[in-house]
């Protein structure tokens, strides 16, 4: 992939840096061709004007006198030589007189031309050049043999056009300079290409190296190795992705410790079952060989043996609903039977049971219940069996004599009582499934109350917490939002 991306960045600034230099070229050409013979017209313009107006003072100046025909009758020989004087300075220089003859045509040809053997276009801005006009033209360059450019300028004399002044100039030069600078730029792209291609292997390796770190994290974490880490911190999207695949590793973590915690729960699980089911069953078993084999005959024996027997298996019926019962609330797709309801009326109604129990063992159970309806949106029989398992465990735990309290106000219940309390240890195993506290109470139970009431409780939005302080007594704390059972829980 590192090979592939490097490839294809090059390519990329490679072909764009193409096609920039060659759009470059084509308007440097444009351009600078035009900025080039804008530049020799201007000066072109100025040294014919120059002239003009200096061939236009020495004919003010000059004497007239006998010469070479009509020209030297009017311009005066004087004047002819300083034209001739020009031409040696100016070997492009042509000047007509108003006969239409040339005084001088440089050392650009060999021989003086004829007027009639100009070219149209050449003859059509002659023209204008003795109408006043100054004009620029290359329709002298078939008659010159080479691009040519050509600005012509009137002569006068009085304010009177007597000739005319042409200045030639070969456009080659421009063609050259314009060759040389296409050279230029051709050289100086060729450098910007070799440089482009440093900087673009450059760049890639900058930018796969971190993409070739990530894949290997992700290598690493198909393979199960969840501690691997990117190890990346940049603040764009390389940094972002790197920072996903990280935070993908610490959940992968956190997935496998869960995983291997629920592992251990269910063995767990299996063990305790098995274990709460193998004393009742070694007593069944030893009880029912015991009276089959006549081991015990007498009838008081033998209606203890009885007495034992059903005891066991009562206690057995009741693991197997709590079992049955905790394995309900724990699926997602098992419905409970959610209405309207008083959430006070199930509190008192699970105290009516509870006064019963305290009867029994002799422990006074204090109330304090609001006189108007709490509105809730649940189970009544859920609801009532979570405050149940409070209760009871709250009068188990209590020694003969003692007092349990039990409050509701605002939004929250408290069940309390006056118990050993439960160790700092152990509080967070008390939800646990077959958890049976060392503290002392009544060791009868089947462990799975309070993971009973906690599954109830979550499946109704309700927080419950354990207060402990060992050999003072525990504090149970209900507590859920106004209005009760949130629609979110299923």
């Amino acid at each position: 992939m590192r090979g592939r991306i490097a490839l294809r960045l090059l390519a990329f600034f490679a072909a764009a840096l193409l096609l920039l230099a060659g759009i470059t070229s084509l308007l440097f050409r444009t351009l600078f061709t035009t900025s080039l013979k804008d530049a020799k017209r201007e000066e072109m313009l100025a040294r014919a004007d120059a002239l003009s107006q200096s061939l236009g003072q020495a004919l003010e100046s000059a004497p007239r006198g006998a010469g070479r025909g009509a020209a030297q009758g009017a311009m005066g020989a004087s004047y002819a030589g300083y034209v001739r004087l020009l031409a040696a300075s100016e070997p492009n220089l042509w000047v007509l007189d108003e006969n239409l003859e040339f005084l001088s045509t440089g050392r650009m040809m060999g021989r003086v031309p004829e007027y009639k053997a100009l070219p149209p276009d050449a003859e059509e801005m002659v023209r204008e050049v003795f109408e006043g006009r100054v004009t620029l033209s290359e329709s002298f360059s078939g008659l010159v043999g080479a691009p040519t450019l050509t600005v012509g300028a009137p002569i006068r004399q009085s304010g009177r056009v007597v000739g005319a002044l042409l200045l030639h100039d070969a456009v080659a030069g421009v063609q050259d300079a314009v060759r040389k600078g296409q050279a230029l730029l051709l050289y100086s792209t060729l450098a910007a290409l070799l440089l482009a291609i440093l900087l673009s292997v450059l760049l890639s390796y900058t930018f796969t190296r971190p993409i070739s770190r990530i894949k290997l994290t992700a290598g690493r974490l198909a393979e199960g190795d969840y501690d691997a880490k990117t190890g990346l911190a940049r603040g764009d999207e390389i940094g972002e992705l790197a920072q996903s695949v990280d935070t993908l590793s610490v959940r992968l973590q956190e997935a496998r410790l869960e995983g291997q915690r629920e592992e251990q729960r269910r063995k767990d699980f299996l063990a305790n079952v098995s274990h709460e089911l193998r004393t009742p069953v070694t007593v069944l078993r030893g009880s029912l060989e015991a009276l089959r084999d006549g081991v015990v005959r007498d009838p008081g024996k033998v209606e203890e043996y009885y007495a034992q027997m059903l005891l066991e298996t009562q206690g057995l019926q009741r693991l197997v609903n709590d079992l049955m019962e905790l394995a309900r609330l724990q699926n997602a797709d098992f419905p409970i039977q959610r209405g309207e309801l008083s959430l006070r009326d199930v509190f008192a109604d699970a105290l009516r049971a509870a006064d019963r129990l305290a009867q029994d063992k002799g422990v006074r159970l204090e109330k304090e219940i609001p006189d108007g309806p709490v509105p809730f949106f649940g189970d009544y029989e859920r609801l009532r069996q979570m405050l149940l398992v409070a209760l009871d465990n709250a009068v188990k735990f209590s020694s003969p004599g003692g007092r349990v309290r039990a409050r509701m106000g605002g939004n929250e219940i408290t069940v309390s009582d006056e118990g050993p309390g439960i160790p700092p240890e152990e509080l967070e195993a008390v939800f646990d499934r077959f958890h049976k506290s060392g503290s002392g109470g009544d060791r009868q139970g089947s462990g799975l109350g309070l993971a009973i009431a906690r599954q109830v409780a979550q499946r109704h939005g309700i927080q419950i917490a354990l207060e402990s302080v060992v050999g003072r007594g525990t504090t149970v704390r209900f507590t859920w939002a106004q209005g009760g059972g949130p629609a979110a829980v299923s």
